[in-house]
């Protein structure tokens, strides 16, 4: 973790630098002072998204905890939905895209899928399970191949171990 914090200023640069190319080729396109307007727009509709995306993430993490749920997916929809609203909310005309597109239902499962396979692997397969509850796993009859060059299934602690694959459980 500690070799990527040296590539934050560095990506913190190349942001401001993009957001200017793409506010300059903005206004030269539509006009500078529309260009602002936009910006100032795109900045309003994210802070009053933030109390709305807020407001949600808390009400999906309560139901779940209430109904005895793991909270992992609200949890991790719901973080989703912040970085969108304060991406819109940041000055920024490519900021303000980027949020927006977090904020389409699509996009927004994409991107909540990809935060949960991260977190998924930088912790333990148990706390991974009170996140996000118990993985399901398909399992097929037959002769367990482990590899294509063994003959013979795995034996461990006197039980045949059985090829299956995990299924990651339907996100709604």
């Amino acid at each position: 973790m500690r070799r990527y914090l040296r590539f934050v200023p560095l990506a913190l640069l190349l942001a401001v630098v993009l957001e200017l190319a793409v506010f300059v080729g903005v206004g030269r396109a539509i006009g500078y002072g529309s260009a602002v307007l936009l910006g100032f727009a795109a900045s309003l509709l994210g802070l009053v998204l933030l109390r709305r995306e807020g407001m949600r993430a808390w009400r999906g993490f309560r139901a779940s905890v209430q109904s005895r749920q793991p909270p992992g997916r609200q949890v991790t929809d719901g973080l989703v939905g912040l970085l969108g609203a304060l991406l819109l909310a940041v000055p920024g005309l490519l900021s303000a895209a980027v949020g927006l597109l977090l904020l389409v239902p699509p996009v927004r499962r994409l991107a909540r899928a990809g935060v949960q396979r991260a977190t998924e692997r930088r912790v333990s397969s148990m706390v991974a399970g009170d996140l996000f509850g118990p993985r399901t796993v398909r399992v097929r009859r037959g002769d367990a191949q482990p590899s294509a060059a063994a003959d013979e299934p795995v034996v461990l602690d006197g039980a045949q171990a059985i090829e299956g694959e995990i299924v990651e459980p339907r996100q709604g």
